[in-house]
């Protein structure tokens, strides 16, 4: 439990971002099925989560951290 309370923002991005690369998917995604990422719901929404997740994990503040 205390996993999810020490990685909760990350976990939020990694959410967040499946959930934008699934809309992406569904609402751009790719005509011809010969894109990488946006051929397959589960490419694009895979990709959007690891996406939020870095993006998230990027922006948090450590408290160990000195800047």
């Amino acid at each position: 439990m205390n996993l999810l309370f020490r990685y909760k923002y990350v976990l939020l991005g990694v959410i967040i971002g499946a959930i934008a690369g699934y809309m992406y998917y569904f609402y751009i995604g790719c005509a011809s099925g010969t894109c990488g990422i946006t051929s397959k719901p589960v490419n694009s929404t895979l990709y959007g989560g690891l996406m939020g997740g870095l993006l998230m994990n990027m922006l948090k503040k450590d408290k160990n951290r000195k800047t």
